[in-house]
């Protein structure tokens, strides 16, 4: 299966007050370094049931780009991606 299948559209996100996914759980990784990054990220994942969301706080182009595309190929939804000031953004991952 290739990664860019469990990337979402962000079609249906409207249903959201806010136009952002609700997240059953987030972290905040502003600090890490990779490949902390993504370790922090598949912790959390692997802790969460199957269909929950988590929302990622993240900063540097590395991890910006890097956790988006290591989700979706481990399997997991890529629900939506938002860029923040000072080189911060959010990503919203669905369990597998």
């Amino acid at each position: 299966m290739d990664a860019k299948d469990n990337r979402s559209d962000l079609t249906g996100l409207s249903s959201f007050p806010d136009g952002s996914p609700q997240a059953d759980s987030a972290i905040d990784i502003r600090s890490d370094a990779c490949p902390m990054t993504f370790v922090r990220t598949r912790l959390a994942l692997d802790r969460m049931a199957p269909g929950q969301v988590l929302r990622v706080l993240l900063k540097g182009e590395e991890p910006r780009r890097n956790i988006p595309r290591t989700a979706a190929e481990q399997g997991h939804q890529v629900l939506a991606e938002q860029d923040l000031p000072e080189g911060e953004a959010l990503v919203w991952l669905r369990r597998r």
